[in-house]
């Protein structure tokens, strides 16, 4: 299988062995920050929601629980959380960027609905195979990848097939 930043907290990975808020808080402290109360709250709010989420989704969410946390604190937040490997910054065509948590989750690639903007997760291991056989046979080595698949879920297509009839 093709390793991806995801893969380093993943078992036997870096920071596989700590809790996410732990990761972070010994990253906080390499880099010579303070502890902060609002940091561990963007954070714990990030991992509650899960999925793919966008800045100003979790501003409202972290403002729901501390109205006086900034937009500039998610923002550094997200940043030292990508940094540590905990999150993954994805910027799907034409969209604002989304992270969603790394740690502890397999790889996988995305379906992205340009109609009503679903994302769903899927992983393949015969197109991880596929993939890696195209890489070997380039004499490419490959250090991470992502794929993305657009195109209309179900709904949207029924919707607009719905549409047309009437």
């Amino acid at each position: 299988m093709i390793e991806t930043p995801r893969d380093r907290t993943r078992p036997g990975g870096r920071g596989a062995e700590r809790e996410p808020l732990a990761v972070l808080a010994g990253h906080v402290e390499q880099r010579g920050l303070k502890h902060s109360r609002q940091r561990d709250l963007v954070a714990e709010s990030f991992f509650s929601i899960g999925g793919h989420v966008s800045i100003e989704e979790l501003v409202g969410a972290v403002r729901r629980a501390d109205r006086r946390v900034s937009v500039a604190t998610v923002y550094r937040t997200m940043r030292l959380l990508a940094d540590c490997g905990l999150a993954v910054p994805r910027q799907f065509e034409g969209e604002q960027t989304r992270y969603e948590p790394a740690a502890g989750r397999p790889h996988h690639d995305h379906l992205i609905c340009t109609g009503c903007g679903e994302i769903v997760e899927f992983a393949n291991d015969r197109i991880e195979v596929l993939q890696a056989r195209v890489a070997r046979s380039h004499g490419f080595q490959v250090e991470s990848h992502k794929l993305e698949l657009y195109g209309r879920c179900a709904r949207c297509r029924r919707r607009a097939t719905a549409g047309s009839a009437g």
